[in-house]
């Protein structure tokens, strides 16, 4: 059953997001910002959902953005969540944080500070304006006042994690609208989700998500425990695998007509494809497990792939 918060966030994201929000927010060097969501996100108060103080876990802000990717939310809420969780003294109702990865952030144009991996806290700086291959913002931040904060170790595994989270609902968005689109969609007079090839294709997608989406929920379930990090490793290396299918299946369901910006499809399949870049693509957390197996020894593999630890 899903939580409060991520019902809240369901009718929320719903009434507010729209492919013409989404083509606003995704003009390269003046994407808007959608100011009216963002106000409606702090008066519900999720924008603080995972911060010590708030009432709430770590797992309910993860949970909060598998409900942030079905819809593509065009905000960084990801970097807002985290920041606000491990900055707890910064003050929430002074604008936002970003989060940046080898001086680039999502949306610094519209953030009041930038929160480097290190600890760096630009609380004044410049933006050159730039977005990734779905058309997010994705800001270069040249620092200018900047103060050093304490920061968790395991930053970096929490924004591997938003990133699974994110990719996890909309890779459930996607497979809604390919079947969705199969069983409305009619050729030689009857639906194409009646030919065979297309049940073939929706089934392997229907797998990859069920898979990814279970990654998923078990990296967050593992969260504060001895096998988080593996967990997230295993978590983000399985959805970014399945993104990759997923998006193309979708594609081929879709046919020429998916293509088109005028319809939905590509906010989410860019989306899928964009996210599964950052911090870290598959092979490196793939690799990263398999030094740790290695280092367990042959007798401690088992144990190793079972616990997670």
């Amino acid at each position: 059953m899903e939580s409060l918060i991520a019902q809240t966030a369901e009718r929320i994201f719903a009434d507010h997001v729209d492919k013409a929000l989404l083509d606003r927010a995704e003009a390269p060097a003046a994407g808007a910002f959608p100011d009216a969501l963002w106000r409606t996100v702090q008066d519900s108060g999720l924008h603080l959902v995972g911060r010590p103080d708030s009432g709430s876990e770590l797992g309910d802000l993860f949970g909060l953005l598998k409900v942030a990717g079905r819809h593509a939310l065009p905000m960084p809420l990801a970097e807002v969540l985290v920041a606000n969780a491990v900055l707890p003294d910064v003050p929430d109702g002074a604008g936002f944080t970003t989060i940046a990865v080898d001086g680039v952030a999502p949306w610094a144009r519209a953030a009041n500070r930038v929160l480097d991996l290190d600890g760096a806290l630009h609380v004044s700086f410049t933006v050159e304006p730039g977005a990734n291959i779905a058309g997010e913002p994705r800001d270069s931040v040249h620092a200018g006042q900047t103060v050093a904060v304490a920061v968790p170790s395991e930053l970096p595994l929490y924004m591997a994690l938003s990133r699974t989270s994110l990719m996890s609902g909309a890779l459930e968005r996607t497979m809604e609208m390919s079947v969705s689109y199969a069983m409305e969609r009619a050729q030689f007079g009857r639906p194409i989700a009646k030919f065979q090839a297309i049940q073939h294709n929706l089934a392997l997608l229907a797998g990859e998500v069920a898979a990814a989406v279970r990654a998923c929920d078990g990296a967050i379930e593992a969260l504060g425990t001895n096998g988080a990090d593996n967990q997230i490793a295993a978590a983000k290396a399985r959805v970014g695998e399945a993104a990759g299918v997923v998006a193309e299946i979708a594609h081929q369901v879709h046919g020429a007509f998916g293509f088109t910006h005028e319809h939905s499809l590509h906010h989410y399949t860019r989306r899928l494809l964009a996210w599964r870049d950052e911090y870290g693509r598959e092979h490196e957390w793939q690799e990263r497990l398999g030094r740790r197996a290695a280092a367990r020894g042959a007798d401690q593999l088992w144990d190793f792939i079972t616990r997670g630890q």
